[in-house]
Parts: C-alpha cells; sequence; structure tokens
C-alpha cells in the first residue's frame, strides 16, 4: 500500500482526498499557490509545499514543479484529483518516469480517450453506439459550416481535447455558427491549448446520464450503476443524482454493459466516467441512448455513487494503484436508496451568475448532510479558479425524501457577503417538474426567470434586519433575536419600542422602521411583540447579514452622509470581476448597434460578453486582447448617438 502521497490539486477535491488518505494511515502532502497559502487543504494535508503564483498556468499546471515537490517531501505517490493535470497524458507518464505512482489510469488510455474524435471512432470499433456527427481532420470554417448545415440544426460544437463545459456551444442555425464557431475555439484554445472541434447531432429532449467504472491492473472491470446530470446551466452540471430517474432495469443493464466494455476498449485502470447523452422523448430507451466521451478521472459528483453503494472511491483508487485487486465484484455491488448532489457556486443568479469574490465574512453550512469543501468561514475566494465554493450531498430512501432534504439543506446555507447560488438551486429543486422528474439538460434554461431568486428581500427579512438593527443600536452589542418582548430584552434592559429613535409613531405598540437593505431603504413597521419568521439575521460589521432560503442581503440605519461611490457614466462598461480579455471585436471610432459585442473577458475559466448598451460610438478603448484587468476598470465607454 502506498504509505505517502502527494495531492496534485487545491479545493475540495484536495480535502476529499486528504480526508480518505488519513483514514488509511497515508501520509499527505499539499502543493500550493500564492492565492492558496492558508487555503483549507494546506491546513489540513501533513506537509505544504509552494509551487508558484496564483494563475493556474503559472503553478497547478506545471508538472515539473510538482514532481519536484514529490521528491522533495518524500511523497511516493501522486494523485491528479479532476480538473488540471488530470487528463494530461504527458503529465502522467512524466510521474510514472520519475518513479513515482499515478493515481490514474495508464497514460495510453487517457490518450485514447482524451481526444473526441478518436474516442468516438474507437468506441464505434467496440460496439457502442455513438451520436450522429462529424469527426473529421478538415478544420477549415467552411467544411465545419457545410457538414453543420448536413447534419441539421440545432448542433453542438464541441472542443476535441475539451471537458466541464468548455470550448462548447449549442448552435441554433446556419447564421449563427460562424460567430459561434470563433468563441468556442477561442476558449477551447485559452483552456486546452488545442483549439480544434467536432460536431455532434443537438437532441431535443437530451437526459445526461453517465455511468461510473472501475478498472485495476489484474483485467476486471466493473461499472458503479448510472447518475443523472442533466440539470446544467451552460453546459456546466448543477444538481446530480444517482440513480437515474425512470431508468427501467432493462435499460440500466444494456448502458452499464456498455460503459463496461467502453472501459476495456482502452485497457482501462482506476476510476472513470463513460457520458451518454439519452434521447428521453419517449422515456429511457436502450436504443436511445448514444456515448458522448468518456473522462478519464474521477468526476466531480462521485459522492451521489458513493452514498448508493456504500463505497469509497477514492480509497478504490488508491488501493488499484498500490497493486491490489478491485474492492468488490460486479455482483457484490448494489443501488441502496437516492442521492443526490448540488454545487454551490460563488456567483450572483441576480447578475447573470457572473462570479463573486471576496472573503466569506459568514460560511454556515447546513448541518445534518454531507459537505464537500474546500473554504472555511474567513477564506477568500479569489478570481483565479472555479468558483464552486462546497457540494451539498444527500442520501435518502427514495427521490422525494433525498430531494426535500437536498432542497433544505440549499435554503438553510448561509454564506455572507459573497453571493451564491443558493437560491437558485432551492428554487430548481422546488420546481413541480423537477419533483415529477420532467427533467432534460435544457430543463434551466426552459424555465428561465422563474427559478431566479427575488432581487428584493421579503417582508419578513426587512422586519428580521429591523428588529436586529435596533437591538444593536440600543444596546451596543450583537444579538440574535427570537422576538421584540421584554421577556426577551430582560427585566433590567430597555425595551427599544419604548424608545425615541425617531422611528417611532405615535401609537405605543408598534413602531415604523427605516432600514436599507444592500442600499435601497425600505420601510417597515413592527409590533411590540413581533417574532421572526424562518429567517437569520447576524451582525456583520456594516450591519446584520439576512438570510432566507439561501437568499443573502445586508441590512444597516440609513445614516446622513455623503454617498460613496455611484454607478459608472452612461456608456461606460466595466469589469464585473477581474479577468483577462479574451476578445476586442471593435476599433476606437467605431460605430456600434445596442446589443454588439465589444469585448470578452475571461474569468474563472468562463467567457463573458459585454454588448453595446445603446447605438453609438466607441469613445474609449483601454484594453486590448490578452490584458489584465481588475474588477471596475474601464473596459470601452460609448457615446449615444446624436
Amino acid at each position: 500500500m502506498i504509505q505517502s502521497l502527494l495531492i496534485a490539486n487545491r479545493g475540495e477535491i484536495a480535502c476529499r482526498i486528504i480526508r480518505t488518505a488519513r483514514a488509511m494511515g497515508i501520509r499527505t502532502v499539499a502543493v500550493y499557490s500564492d492565492a492558496d497559502a492558508n487555503a483549507l487543504h494546506v491546513r489540513q494535508a501533513d506537509e505544504a509545499v509552494h509551487i508558484g503564483p496564483a494563475p493556474a498556468r503559472e503553478s497547478y499546471l506545471l508538472g515539473e514543479k510538482i514532481i519536484a515537490a514529490a521528491h522533495a517531501t518524500g511523497a511516493e505517490a501522486i494523485h491528479p484529483g479532476y480538473g488540471f493535470l488530470s487528463e494530461n497524458a504527458e503529465f502522467a507518464e512524466a510521474v510514472i518516469a520519475a518513479g513515482l505512482v499515478w493515481v490514474g489510469p495508464k497514460p495510453d488510455s487517457i490518450r485514447a480517450m482524451g481526444l473526441k474524435d478518436a474516442a468516438k471512432a474507437r468506441m464505434i470499433a467496440a460496439g457502442v453506439p455513438v451520436t450522429p456527427g462529424y469527426l473529421g481532420e478538415d478544420q477549415s470554417p467552411e467544411r465545419l459550416q457545410a457538414e453543420a448545415d448536413a447534419i441539421g440544426y440545432p448542433v453542438l460544437i464541441k472542443a476535441v481535447a475539451g471537458g466541464g463545459g468548455k470550448g462548447m456551444r449549442r448552435v441554433e442555425s446556419a447564421a449563427e455558427f460562424a460567430d459561434a464557431l470563433a468563441s468556442c475555439k477561442r476558449e477551447a484554445a485559452s483552456s486546452f491549448g488545442d483549439d480544434r472541434v467536432l460536431l455532434e447531432k443537438y437532441i431535443l429532449s437530451p437526459r445526461h446520464i453517465e455511468v461510473q467504472v472501475f478498472g485495476d491492473t489484474h483485467g476486471n472491470v466493473v461499472h458503479l450503476f448510472e447518475r443523472d446530470c442533466s440539470l446544467q446551466r451552460r453546459h456546466q452540471k448543477v444538481i446530480e443524482e444517482a440513480p437515474a430517474p425512470g431508468m427501467d432495469a432493462e435499460t440500466r443493464a444494456a448502458i452499464c454493459a456498455a460503459a463496461v466494455r467502453a472501459a476495456k476498449a482502452v485497457d482501462y485502470v482506476g476510476a472513470g466516467t463513460i457520458e451518454f447523452i439519452a434521447d428521453a422523448s419517449e422515456g429511457l430507451r436502450a436504443d436511445r441512448i448514444w456515448f458522448m466521451e468518456m473522462n478519464t478521472r474521477l468526476q466531480v459528483e462521485h459522492p451521489v455513487t458513493e452514498e448508493i453503494t456504500g463505497q469509497d472511491l477514492v480509497e478504490w483508487q488508491l488501493r488499484v494503484a498500490s497493486g491490489e485487486p478491485l474492492p468488490r465484484r460486479q455482483e457484490e455491488l448494489a443501488i441502496h436508496g437516492w442521492a443526490m448532489e448540488a454545487r454551490l457556486y460563488a456567483e450572483d443568479p441576480a447578475k447573470g451568475f457572473l462570479p463573486s469574490v471576496g472573503r466569506l465574512e459568514i460560511f454556515r453550512p447546513s448541518p445534518d448532510v454531507r459537505y464537500e469543501t474546500g473554504v472555511y468561514q474567513g477564506a477568500e475566494i479569489t478570481g483565479f479558479y472555479d468558483p464552486m465554493i462546497a457540494k451539498i450531498v444527500v442520501h435518502a430512501d427514495s427521490r422525494d425524501e433525498a430531494c426535500e432534504a437536498l432542497a433544505q439543506a440549499c435554503a438553510a446555507t448561509d454564506v455572507f457577503p459573497v453571493k451564491t447560488n443558493a437560491p437558485f438551486l432551492w428554487r430548481a429543486l422546488d420546481d413541480e417538474d423537477f419533483r415529477a422528474a420532467r427533467i432534460n439538460t435544457g430543463f434551466i434554461a426552459d424555465k428561465g426567470d422563474a427559478l431566479l431568486p427575488p432581487t428584493e428581500p421579503s417582508d419578513d427579512m426587512i422586519k428580521q434586519a429591523a428588529a436586529a438593527l435596533l437591538v444593536q443600536e440600543y444596546h451596543g452589542h450583537p444579538t440574535m433575536l427570537s422576538g421584540l418582548d421584554d421577556d426577551l430584552l430582560g427585566a433590567s434592559q430597555p425595551n427599544p419600542w419604548r424608545g425615541a429613535l425617531g422611528f417611532r409613531l405615535n401609537a405605543p405598540q408598534n413602531c415604523r422602521v427605516a432600514v436599507s437593505v444592500d442600499g435601497k431603504v425600505h420601510v417597515t413597521e413592527l409590533p411590540a411583540n413581533w417574532r421572526r419568521a424562518a429567517v437569520v439575521a447576524e451582525p456583520v460589521a456594516d450591519g446584520v447579514a439576512v438570510n432566507d432560503d439561501g437568499l443573502s442581503f445586508l441590512a444597516s440605519l440609513p445614516r446622513v452622509g455623503p454617498t460613496i461611490g455611484g454607478a459608472a457614466a452612461d456608456g461606460a462598461l466595466l469589469a464585473p470581476m477581474p479577468g483577462r480579455i479574451s476578445a476586442v471585436d471593435v476599433a476606437p471610432g467605431a460605430q456600434v448597434t445596442k446589443g454588439q459585442r465589444l469585448v470578452t473577458l475571461e474569468a474563472m475559466k468562463m467567457e463573458h460578453a459585454l454588448t453595446a448598451p445603446f447605438d453609438g460610438t466607441v469613445a474609449e478603448l483601454p484594453v486590448a486582447a490578452g490584458g489584465q484587468v481588475t474588477e471596475g476598470a474601464l473596459l470601452v465607454r460609448v457615446e449615444k448617438a446624436a
């Protein structure tokens, strides 16, 4: 058995690997960048090595530094986690050549499945059904346009070397194809160093079904059943579950057998996932499920498989990498209950899900559920890496029970001042169509604004904020309120409702309070015996943070004084977050029309297009492609047409 392990990753997956390794008595070594000097995975590991500046390409993507760190600390093996170098065959070869154990598949297997076009050809030869599309070598825009026209719209453009939704675009018509192709190639080149693409027919009622497979060095390959990852936004998985709803025994047997054939076709060792697209227009059927790709690593959503099988997949990885046979035979594996996972992201649904950065002044996960996280209260969310804060995982006897448990866990998650998608997750899980398993990969897009949380606080939130603020004002100390009467405050303390701060009207039994919530003033009336609803108010530096169903606001008492800050001038487009300019589509003096794309910002591994707010002329353009910008920096200013 491996005795010491270096984790070539960060965040929640590094912490996840450390937890299992520690339980197995394996010494762990973490690596970290400048931005992660105080990260949770650094604190939890037995030893940690600094490997470079914050950008991943200068730290976590430098294989030679990671191998050097393993040698310097006496680590025997390297676990790549997922993302970064996990599916890099050259890195795997370098690890093995350095005399270290690679906790992952053979480099040749990674290569075989790493390029989607070659992988599909191999699957066809192995008798695994694949989606209709174009896998050709001719990458000219003209040929790709012609192939897309022949396949018929909508089509999906996918980066050959892609993953995680990067370099992927759905195209609805021939007129949209050229722009989508250019954007896709740009993103693919930036993320993978390879701008080649393939085309697939887009399935109109698609379900994303994937099968967990595992192989060992003794020729054994098993599956650990399927997961449904259909709830996605911009091709990024949001909520995953296992097993897949509506999957009958015959279809399960067919898809899992196909997954095992796929793994055996590339002599697979370790944890892997075979991803399928299903046409669910008539339910899940074996003859309407096609291979999409293989992920030659552990998946983000592996906890739901662990929950329904009772197996620790990281332990399996470490045992297989040590040369042991698989811990279980196929007939020893079974499904128990239902599991769901939601990805909690640092992003603001009210602002188009733009990433949110800053210090986690409050980070209070819901109790009694499984949390996989790489942060803690007081940690910093930066713009350098993926914005996922945590994975919230539940297990129950039935799908209905799992859904309810996960919805409640999302609603109870308290994060401030960083914005999260928790209220969005709660609404998705509470949706009647989701509860009835009427889902496909277009579910979130089809629901649109119905899943977005309100931008204004509820009356109950305002009342709770007013109560907490007034007690703060009167007593000069933070107080968590459960009521506002003399019994709560104590006989020796003055009742705020009997004071005279100018908030009180003539009626002796209530008071009228002005509260500023996220900069907007609200007026609410509170009775003397009012008791709070199911919301939480917690003192912070500038007032109180109020949480309701995962939605957080900052509330304070309005003060007289000068206004600080302010909106940008009309026509000034500012960077919503730190990032890199990936494209500039206009020049100074250019005439532009409302909605026209002007500049594209790449941040947190995603592209964000900034468009003209109205018809006019480009008056200022202080940025260039490839340049780095800070949050709030002027990117372009448009003067309105006369």
